[in-house]
């Protein structure tokens, strides 16, 4: 059985990601899809497919502490992964990085 619940609020994980987002056109069908995959977020939070602990590159665990990934499909095999996270019983989908699906299996060693 899948979980679904909505999240309260999305954030990104860091700045650079977020400010790559903000500099994208609005037109730009990147980030109509990064949009679209937001709102899914709100609606279900485990929209995505889980990534097995022991998959987590390591460099997210180290850099932004997280125990749980998540990978949301984006047009033209481009892949966003994210975690989700709880603070005050409010659930927070972070955005950790998206990227086309070359760089995604260079990321996880595929």
């Amino acid at each position: 059985m899948r979980l679904f619940k909505p999240v309260d609020y999305v954030i990104f994980a860091d700045k650079k990601i977020e400010d790559e987002f903000n500099f994208l056109n609005e037109a730009n069908w990147l980030k109509k899809a990064l949009r679209r995959a937001i709102e899914d977020f709100k609606q279900n939070a485990f929209c995505g497919e889980r990534i097995r602990k022991e998959r987590i590159p390591k460099i997210y665990i180290q850099k932004y502490d997280i125990d749980n990934l998540l990978w949301y499909p984006l047009p033209d095999g481009w892949r966003l992964v994210y975690s989700v996270s709880s603070d005050n019983n409010e659930l927070i989908a972070i955005i950790v990085e998206y990227f086309d699906h070359k760089n995604y299996e260079r990321r996880f060693g595929h």
